[in-house]
């Protein structure tokens, strides 16, 4: 039986089909029902956060807070491109212009010592990346940020759980943004949220979402439709009582990982992070100098049923749509590049068998 890089976790059948018998009374599956309300409660009540609004994607609630901050249009934005396209299409979709930063070799967030030489006066913000799991240097950003009066979202759509000492991911810069899709860590099927603690923002985001209604007949704001439904809801209060236990278990076979695959010459996996409590969301290899190369282990893998993938590659600036940008091109971006060229995601999900575990290293060892 073939072997995928994720498989999402989901709760007992009987569990779920519980959680949605209501909406069958009810005939109430959108806008913002009884499942909606009670999700963005537990929310906020795990992640420890003042504000957790809900979307039917992360996309989308990434876009809606960019706007909700009044960026001004042509704004540079500073980002990473080693990220998935939903991050930089956020920003260049709010007619605001992306400036790549590189990202440092060792947990491959954004590199802060290169922030302040790409800061112009046409700077108004930061969207940094947490990336599998490993959170950006949140305390040298918010320094940056405060020097140069910058707003900071982070894409924290790797970082749903992580906590960095005892402070939970969803509190850190002006807003964060979750994805709840499928192929995380924690899932809604769909979904995702945008957390803050500013409380001007509340009614502008929830305006946002939904079309600017405010009451029956009353519509004061032009916005648009990014509203989580209540199957999505009930999803996300059935998950949200065991990703605790489902991120113990991918610890696990992170576990396992490190010890098959550490202290082989060409294969270099990332340092934990001091401080930090992971996710364990994806498990990173970088093949450099390693008698395979990186696409020859990902050829291995396929030739055995294994799906695992290059993530993140190719960097959002060698996207075509982005060769007119002036820091496009991964040559801006050295170290981004040779990560990207060179890393392969095993698989990696909560329940996934060591034995399975132990015959993907036994491949990537030949």
């Amino acid at each position: 039986m073939g072997i995928n890089v994720t498989q999402s976790s989901m709760p007992l059948y009987e569990e779920y089909c519980d959680e949605i018998k209501e909406l069958w009374d009810s005939h109430w599956l959108t806008n913002m029902g009884v499942k909606h309300r009670k999700f963005q409660a537990d929310l906020e009540e795990y992640l420890n956060t003042p504000h957790a609004i809900l979307y039917t994607n992360g996309h989308l609630a990434l876009e809606n807070v960019l706007a909700a901050l009044n960026l001004p249009i042509g704004g540079e934005v500073i980002t990473t491109p080693f990220t998935f396209a939903s991050t930089t299409h956020a920003i260049v979709r709010n007619n605001l212009v992306p400036v790549f930063c590189d990202i440092n070799d060792t947990d491959y967030t954004m590199d802060v010592t290169k922030i302040e030489d790409l800061i112009t006066d046409a700077t108004c913000a930061i969207v940094p990346v947490h990336v599998y799991g490993n959170l950006c240097d949140i305390e040298a950003i918010d320094l940056i940020a405060k020097k140069y009066d910058l707003k900071v979202i982070y894409d924290a759509a790797h970082a749903f759980g992580v906590e960095k000492n005892g402070v939970n991911a969803a509190n850190f810069g002006d807003a964060s943004m979750f994805s709840f899709h499928a192929t995380k860590v924690f899932n809604t099927i769909e979904g995702g949220a945008i957390t803050f603690a500013d409380n001007s923002l509340v009614q502008v985001m929830n305006d946002m979402k939904n079309f600017g209604i405010r009451g029956t007949e009353s519509v004061n704001f032009v916005g648009g439709n990014a509203k989580m439904n209540e199957f999505q809801a009930a999803m996300g209060i059935c998950n949200l009582r065991h990703v605790d236990e489902e991120i113990q278990k991918r610890q696990k076979v992170v576990a396992r990982y490190r010890e098959r695959l550490t202290g082989i010459e060409g294969i270099k996996l990332s340092t934990p992070q001091i401080g930090v409590r992971s996710n364990f969301a994806y498990f990173p290899v970088i093949f450099d100098g390693y008698k395979y190369t990186r696409d020859r282990v990902h050829e291995l893998l396929k030739e055995n049923d294994i799906v695992a993938r290059k993530y993140f590659y190719p960097l959002t600036n060698c996207f075509e749509c982005y060769q007119d940008y002036p820091t496009a091109g991964g040559e801006k971006t050295p170290v981004a590049q040779y990560i990207a060229d060179r890393v392969l995601t095993l698989p990696l999900y909560a329940d996934l068998p060591m034995e399975d575990v132990d015959r993907i290293c036994d491949i990537v060892l030949g």
